[in-house]
């Protein structure tokens, strides 16, 4: 039997996370493996005042899920019950899904590789001068690396994988990342599900932007169209097609014959003097890029003043 304590506390419990089923519609279901104490104090730090994270046990968490859903009739937060599997929290949120998505991803610590974890990457040894001495050359015998002696150091000839993704690290290779100083893993937050009113789904549609929602519709568009089109069944996406090809077929029939509408005369005159629209089309060749200035005027020349009535021989 749990003692008094232990109920008070789950009491506690139980009555933060109503308050948050209640003041919140999103959330991210997030797996914490491998995240220490005081990152969890970084990330709760970064979430807020928009978010908050809740960590428990599954259970506990699930009988206040239920317990609230009986009292509420709410069964919004229902689809928690069935993913809250492992080791792995809730981040609340009232704010935009991405932007909570990048603080969560953006918390993340380099990790040593350690013995007997299963690897979340490729880990590969590059080729180079380790600095370690002849003596350590039994690291990577047992590793199958070529190395060689080069002025007292060993050198490793060719690049080596020597962890792979989602199997277990093993000791030699530990030991060896770790004389190496090489930090090959990231631990953070590693989000499973997304929650949104009820509806709960991958992270990875909210890598979906406006744009792609853009092209998808178009492509469904046209596809439309080209069904209708073929099955010559007008719907909403093929009538615009089926003007345009209507119009090419009396188009065609007007430039064969006599007959004549507004639309087909300036493609009958283009047909018949194609030559004048090329010429009004280009640019004239010959203008000068720029006007020459306009030649200055002569000066008129200063009027001779009349003769005043005498002379010389007066």
């Amino acid at each position: 039997m749990p003692g008094a304590k232990q109920l008070v506390k789950k009491e506690k419990f139980h009555a933060k996370l109503v308050g948050y089923l209640k003041q919140y519609t999103r959330a991210f279901i997030v797996h914490a493996d491998n995240v220490g104490s005081k990152q969890f104090m970084q990330i709760r730090a970064s979430l807020r005042p928009e978010s908050v994270m809740l960590m428990g046990k599954n259970t506990l968490i699930k009988r206040s899920i239920r317990v609230y859903i009986e009292e509420s009739g709410d069964k919004t937060w229902e689809p928690l019950l069935e993913v809250l599997v492992g080791n792995v929290g809730i981040v609340f949120t009232n704010g935009e899904l991405s932007e909570i998505r990048t603080k969560i991803e953006s918390n993340t610590k380099p990790a040593a590789a350690r013995a007997g974890a299963i690897a979340p990457v490729d880990v590969s040894v590059p080729a180079g001068n380790t600095g370690m001495g002849p003596e350590s050359t039994a690291f990577f015998q047992v590793l199958n690396i070529a190395t060689k002696i080069n002025k007292g150091t060993v050198e490793i000839i060719n690049d080596v994988k020597i962890v792979f993704k989602d199997q277990k690290v093993s000791a030699s290779a530990a030991a060896l990342l770790a004389k190496l100083k090489i930090t090959p893993f990231a631990y953070g937050l590693v989000m499973k599900y997304v929650m949104d009113n009820g509806s709960i789904f991958s992270p990875k549609v909210l890598d979906i932007t406006n744009d792609d929602l853009v092209a998808g519709f178009t492509a469904g568009l046209r596809q439309v169209a080209a069904l209708s089109i073929a099955a010559k069944y007008p719907t909403t996406a093929s009538v615009p097609h089926s003007f345009v090809n209507s119009y090419k077929n009396v188009l065609a029939i007007a430039l064969e014959t006599e007959y004549t509408f507004k639309q087909a005369e300036k493609v009958k005159e283009i047909i018949k003097n194609p030559g004048a629209f090329v010429a009004a089309a280009a640019p004239a060749a010959a203008a000068p890029a720029a006007a020459a200035p306009a030649a200055k005027a002569p000066e008129p020349e200063p009027e001779e003043e009349e003769a005043e009535g005498f002379s010389l021989f007066d």
